[in-house]
């Protein structure tokens, strides 16, 4: 259906209303405060620098108009194609070119002397009869130094009216009525009409005071042709004379409203201009009546966004529902790279068709409001099959809900299955380009759950029982599970990493798929290298890089798990590419905007902008963007299917390969759990053997061991347990109750103490040791509590004191961690326990007893967030 026929039926039953009701509505809200002033006139002037129809040229300092969809006028045009064919940049152009005067008669100018008549084009600023006074002069001999005398003591001399042209605003500039450009234009249509003035009209009728009579060869085709001449396109001018008064309105309301867009489309003076011509030429009510191929398709594409916002205005919720139409805007939301509308009437049946509106605005009235347009697509498609199949298969087409039973649910469900299982097209579902989508295993899940979701909240609702539904048609309908076919990515294989960052391949993204250098090639290489969401490395703004302590940082924001500007250490090689990315974002907007943007603008910038409804630089290009270019590039190298994110994949399994943890890599590549990082790396035997690595605490024999605590143990901060993260590859052998870190042992050699492992400062207490060290504190605390006297008791305790401190910071380095509950969960030491992940950070050991020490510790609770943030490990992966 096409858009317009959607605001027809509002009036229906009362046709003689529609356009009197529809223009007291815009009339009021164009008189309302919240409408721009700028608009209200029947003749618009757009000022110069107006942030959504700029209409001067991008020169700083130029007062001419663009030319020809350009940003620039037609003589900065013309050098700017000269100069580029010797290699100047456009910025470096927009920068020194020079900006120009507008030309003589771009406006119109009264007469200094006349305040009735048109200044002729020149810089006198006199009318026509007095330029010719003012000739016969000079060329008596009159000086040109008296030009302020004779001004000031020549007589005024009446005027012609206003320009005959409907359209016109202007003053006419001799008896025939016309203004100096409807003249011109008068002849260079033939003269309609033959209107003409007298030979030497001035001599024998102006010069004494008599009306100069006009003759016509046929009046009526003359006063047609000024009914129906277009009006002179003045710089930054929209005429709206001529127009019925409800299309003047709509245009009106169409031109305000679109200016208050966060990212309104780029709609040029040249495009508004002739669609307010054809409107008036074709004799227009509405635009709901206009006719989208008597226009180009930029004029068409501004009725189409005017149309969009006109039935926002003269619908409301209930006839929207009653059209077979749902606004989001109605509700206040706005999906991101949306409109606002939503069809429904490729539902069949107007109980279905209802049932799903009402669903749908109970979905966008709820605080479970979906953050993007994909739940709303999926409940519309569900519905869109469900009452296809219902239409062919259910008696009477499916119309009366209470006919339906249990069996017709049935069959759609095997209907669908067969679809799935034979990849079969779908009954009413279309492609972008006209053809019908196949259902898959992922499509047909998607059906399911969104059909029992629709049921059951019509079973919740009450609406069961107002339209006769049978219960046996609602519960019949299965749930198919959200991720039912899906299966987790793979990283990229060696061969398919190799192709993807070689080099002749990357200059071939850029070259080939990305002609216009938007960033393609630079956000790949981003992604490749920092295991960054594409959609956080297309969203980062301007001034994301610096450098902190003298080293590289990448700022960005993980908004799938809600940090905001984290930042992450990147190579020196990424740095420079992302700094030479943001010279060329500046000089774009210079080139685009003629000016370099201010300190302020510059921290609002996107690093990668798109122009398409962009008018100031602040919106980034979008997924689809990215994936049109890297789909065509991957393919032209016959690798198979691989897509981007699986080199977040990639990235997290060479990580884990090269000794971090699940805790360094869940905080590195910004997932809510260790469970999500678990589905980001993908183990092989040979894999575990490679991070077998230790929670190291120092041993009771060391100078500090730690500190008797009372009561519970505190936990470190995520900031104390980052501080004594150590080196994975310290090396070390295993002993009775921990590790031996003494270099000559671990290399084979005796032990020079006599393995006094647990009075030795080389010895470490490991995470997997902590229930055994748990028991020998047990051991001693029932050895002192049975002890004879309370001399032994106080012996035994101080005895064992070094020890409970290495336990005390031990427990509070894991919790720190969020690895407390997992160490405790080994009830003790075996051969399997060494791959759990308590063995995946080391600390010093020295430092974790100060860490028990420490009795102002601030206690930061045993949850997965208190984990160490930040790292960077590019330098393990390389």
């Amino acid at each position: 259906m096409r858009r317009q026929e959607y605001l027809r039926p509002l009036f229906a039953g009362r046709p003689d209303r529609v356009g009197r009701d529809r223009l007291e509505i815009l009339t009021a809200l164009i008189s309302g405060p919240s409408f721009d002033p700028i608009f209200r006139p029947e003749v618009i002037a757009i000022p110069r620098g107006h942030a959504i129809y700029r209409w001067e040229c991008v020169v700083q300092g130029c007062e001419r108009t663009r030319t020809g969809g350009s940003d620039l006028c037609s003589e900065h045009q013309r050098q700017w194609t000269r100069d580029s064919g010797h290699g100047v940049g456009r910025a470096a152009f927009v920068s020194a070119a020079q900006g120009l005067d507008r030309r003589a008669g771009a406006e119109e100018a009264i007469c200094r002397i006349c305040p009735e008549r048109p200044a002729a084009g020149n810089d006198l600023g006199l009318c026509q009869r007095h330029v010719s006074r003012w000739a016969a002069r000079k060329g008596e001999g009159e000086d040109s130094g008296s030009f302020a005398a004779w001004v000031s003591g020549e007589p005024a001399c009446p005027g012609y009216g206003r320009c005959g042209a409907v359209v016109c605003p202007n003053l006419a500039d001799s008896p025939l009525g016309l203004c100096a450009w409807h003249g011109s234009r008068y002849r260079r249509d033939g003269r309609p009409g033959d209107a003409a003035m007298p030979h030497n009209w001035w001599q024998q009728y102006e010069r004494f005071g008599k009306t100069v009579p006009i003759g016509y060869g046929d009046q009526a085709a003359f006063q047609d042709w000024c009914a129906a001449v277009i009006a002179q396109p003045w710089p930054g001018q929209i005429n709206l004379r001529g127009l019925r008064p409800l299309v003047r309105a709509e245009i009106q309301w169409g031109l305000s409203v679109h200016t208050r867009r966060t990212r309104p489309s780029r709609w040029d003076l040249v495009r508004i201009r002739s669609l307010v011509t054809t409107c008036r030429r074709l004799e227009v009510d509405s635009l709901v009546d206009f006719d989208f191929e008597r226009v180009d398709s930029g004029s068409a594409a501004i009725a189409k966004e005017i149309l969009h916002e006109l039935r926002l205005v003269y619908f409301t919720p209930e006839q929207a529902r009653d059209a077979g139409f749902l606004e989001t805007e109605h509700f206040g939301v706005l999906f991101p790279h949306r409109l606002s509308h939503l069809d429904l009437t490729g539902i069949p049946q107007r109980w279905l068709r209802d049932l799903t509106w009402d669903h749908l605005a109970d979905l966008l009235r709820s605080p479970r409001c979906p953050r993007s347009a994909g739940p709303v697509d999926n409940l519309r498609r569900a519905a869109v099959e469900l009452g296809t199949f219902l239409e062919v298969d259910a008696p009477g087409g499916g119309h009366d809900p209470a006919a339906l039973r249990e069996e017709h649910a049935q069959r759609f469900v095997a209907d669908q299955r067969h679809r799935e299982r034979d990849g079969l097209p779908s009954l009413a579902v279309k492609r972008m380009d006209g053809t019908a989508s196949i259902v898959t295993t992922v499509t047909r899940s998607v059906v399911f759950n969104a059909v029992r979701k629709l049921m059951r909240g019509a079973l919740d609702s009450g609406a069961v029982e107002r339209l006769g539904l049978d219960r046996e048609f609602i519960i019949a309908f299965p749930s198919a599970g959200a991720a039912t076919g899906r299966t987790a990515r793979r990283p990229f294989p060696d061969e398919v990493a190799r192709a993807l960052a070689d080099e002749a391949n990357l200059a071939e993204l850029a070259a080939t798929h990305d002609a216009s250098d938007n960033g393609a090639r630079d956000i790949w290489e981003t992604t490749v290298i920092t295991g960054r969401r594409i959609g956080e490395v297309i969203k980062v703004r301007w001034d994301c890089i610096g450098r902190y302590g003298g080293l590289a940082m990448f700022w960005h924001d993980q908004t799938k798990v809600g940090n905001y500007d984290v930042a992450i250490r990147i190579p020196e090689r990424l740095y420079g590419i992302l700094a030479e990315r943001q010279r060329k974002t500046l000089d774009r907007f210079t080139a685009r905007y003629g000016h370099r943007p201010t300190g302020a603008q510059r921290a609002g910038l996107a690093l990668f902008p798109t122009t398409y409804r962009s008018h100031d630089g602040t919106a980034s290009l979008t997924h689809q963007w990215f994936y049109s270019r890297f789909r065509p590039w991957v393919d032209a190298m016959d690798l198979g299917h691989y897509v981007p994110h699986q080199a977040r994949h990639t990235l997290a399994t060479n990580l884990l390969r090269h000794g971090a943890t699940l805790t360094h890599i869940r905080r590195y590549l910004g997932q809510v759990s260790d469970r999500m990082a678990e589905h980001y790396v993908h183990l092989t035997s040979s894999d575990l053997e490679n991070v077998l690595q230790h929670v190291w605490v120092a041993g009771p024999g060391t100078a500090q061991p730690g500190e008797l605590l009372a009561g519970d143990a505190a936990p470190l901060t995520r900031q104390q347990a980052q501080a004594l993260a150590i080196d994975l590859s310290r090396r070390s052998t295993p002993a009775e109750g921990g590790f031996c870190t003494f270099q000559p042992v671990v290399s084979g050699g005796a032990c020079p103490w006599n393995l006094d492992c647990h009075n030795c400062d080389k010895f470490v207490l490991s995470g997997a040791d902590l229930l055994y060290w748990r028991r020998k504190r047990e051991q001693w605390r029932l050895l002192a509590e049975g002890a004879p006297d309370d001399a032994t008791a106080d012996y035994l305790h101080r005895h064992f004191e070094p020890t409970a401190r290495a336990i005390d910071g031990l427990e509070k380095a894991l919790a720190g961690l969020g690895l407390l509950e997992d160490a405790l969960a080994l009830d003790l030491r075996k051969p399997q326990d060494y791959f759990h992940r308590v063995w995946s950070t080391a600390f010093r050991a020295t430092d974790l007893a100060d860490a028990g020490n420490d009795e102002e510790s601030e206690y930061s609770g045993y949850s997965d967030t208190s984990t160490i943030e930040d790292i960077s490990p590019e330098e393990d992966v390389a």
